[in-house]
């Protein structure tokens, strides 16, 4: 019995003596700190778990520059203007709400329109909207230089004086004012063109100079509407020539040129030096360009209309009764905030600016605050709808006077000339959110820069032989009042812009 005892003790302590033989990495492990036998294939193994390790990291590290670049990407896609990209980009994912919130990417200033659903169902209201005030407007035609002016030929605005563009804010039944296209002044249509804008009753119009754009063909238009609306891109020589050489420009049996829908209406004789200046010409005075036309729409350039015309006109114009409409400023409601921003932002040339804006407050122009009828004084001017009354042309001739006299910058003297003709111009300016659903932006093809936009001094602009010789001559004219005693308001910079 006890040897049986002994001889079982006697083999639980060999298979101990086997097992700690058969796994001495166990004893290493066991005592890590301590002296051990370390097993031959320790090395290898170290090697395996550096590896190990490493592989992990590096997958780690990949992994976060993966995640990286798809949030650049995503970024890039919700910020870019190409619209298959842009279409990419889930403005409603919690990822885009997350990049927002840390200011990387914003979420476009948008909102619904509530526009009709079925182009074909519109009904047209027939005739045109009767004219209350005034009831004929004629034309200046031929310029009356003063004798003083060494100009010799004739500008495209003419010469009014201080006391012929005081009387023309004066309204009556027959009116008789300046509004470009004088004789002789530049800006002439080819015949071929003018044959074929005289059957345009409904217009989308649009204007590329200097060749800053590249036509964008609109997108969503219905058939009917391709057959009721002309679409009219007006060009320079410049542009067309850029167009050829990096578009395709067709041309019909007639002559007439087009890209896409659009057809290409060509000024030539640029009738001022600025191309800022003579874009203003299709885009205000689209009713001297295309007479015949009752209702247009103005985009510019470097935009590409996504919503039906007939769509647009009934939501803007026939449903509330409106015949001018004009999308408010996304940041500016003060002529003076403007004035501001485009000093900041080099847009003209900042003595000339403030001398523009001190007339506009001599003359009663006040900054814009509640109490005003308007939710603005200064409107979105990519984007203009409106109907042809006499009314509205002569808001339009009046506007323009002001842009050929003064800066070209026509978002600065929209406010004071309906604030000029005060109840008897009714507009309807609608928010800014809704101008973006109308469009995609696209950029220009390159950045437009004049050095007359860096001038920060008057005897820059006199050293520098800077001054233009056909437009702003109201800037130049001596002022019939005292401006030394004008003190432009203060201005509360209430955005980023600029």
């Amino acid at each position: 019995m006890e040897g049986d005892l002994q001889r079982a003790l006697s083999l639980r302590l060999n298979r101990r003596g086997d097992r700690s033989n058969q796994s001495p990495a166990k004893d290493f492990e066991v005592g890590f700190f301590s002296s051990g036998r370390v097993p031959q294939d320790y090395p290898m193994k170290i090697v395996w778990k550096k590896g190990f390790v490493r592989l992990v990291l590096v997958a780690g590290i990949l992994w976060m520059l993966l995640i990286l670049l798809a949030l650049l990407f995503h970024i890039w896609s919700c910020q870019t203007s190409v619209s298959f990209l842009s279409a990419m980009c889930n403005k409603d994912s919690k990822v885009f709400n997350m990049l927002d919130n840390m200011g990387l990417v914003s979420k476009p200033h948008r909102c619904p329109i509530p526009l009709s659903n079925d182009p074909d169902k519109i009904v047209i209201p027939t005739g045109r909207t009767p004219n209350e005030t005034v009831k004929n407007l004629s034309y200046v035609m031929e310029d009356e230089v003063p004798h003083s002016e060494a100009q010799s030929s004739p500008l495209f605005g003419g010469h009014p004086s201080w006391k012929q563009r005081e009387e023309s804010f004066k309204l009556k039944s027959n009116m008789k004012v300046h509004c470009g296209f004088i004789q002789g002044g530049g800006a002439e249509m080819n015949r071929v063109d003018i044959k074929y804008v005289k059957k345009c009753k409904f217009v989308v119009a649009s204007g590329i100079f200097d060749g800053y754009d590249l036509p964008h063909q609109p997108s969503n238009i219905s058939l009917r509407s391709k057959e009721l609306f002309c679409f009219l891109m007006v060009v320079d020589e410049v542009s067309l020539k850029f167009m050829r050489e990096n578009g395709t420009v067709k041309e019909d049996r007639a002559g007439g040129k087009w890209v896409g829908i659009w057809r290409l209406v060509l000024l030539k004789h640029p009738p001022y030096d600025e191309p800022r200046r003579n874009g203003k010409v299709p885009k205000i005075l689209t009713h001297r360009l295309f007479p015949q036309a009752q209702y247009s729409i103005w985009i510019d350039g470097k935009m590409e209309l996504i919503v039906d015309p007939l769509l647009i006109l009934e939501r803007y114009l026939w449903r509330g009764k409106h015949t001018f409409a004009i999308a408010q400023h996304k940041h500016h409601r003060s002529i003076y905030e403007e004035a501001d921003s485009n000093k900041r932002r080099m847009r003209y040339a900042r003595p000339l600016i403030d001398l523009h804006m001190k007339i506009y407050y001599y003359e009663g122009m006040k900054p814009w605050s509640s109490n005003k009828k308007t939710n603005s004084d200064v409107p979105e001017g990519a984007v203009i709808i409106r109907e042809h009354t006499a009314i509205n042309n002569l808001f339009s001739c009046l506007w323009f006077n002001e842009v050929h006299l003064f800066t070209p910058r026509d978002q600065l003297s929209f406010g004071y000339v309906a604030y000029r003709l005060g109840d008897a111009f009714k507009f309807f300016m609608f928010l800014n959110c809704e101008y973006n659903s109308l469009f995609v932006l696209h950029p220009h093809t390159r950045e437009h820069s004049s050095p007359i936009e860096w001038v920060k001094q008057l005897d820059e602009l006199k050293k520098g032989n800077l001054k233009e010789s056909r437009g702003g001559l109201g800037l130049f004219t001596p002022y019939p009042g005292d401006l030394d005693s004008v003190v432009l308001p203060n201005v509360t910079r209430t955005s980023k812009a600029g």
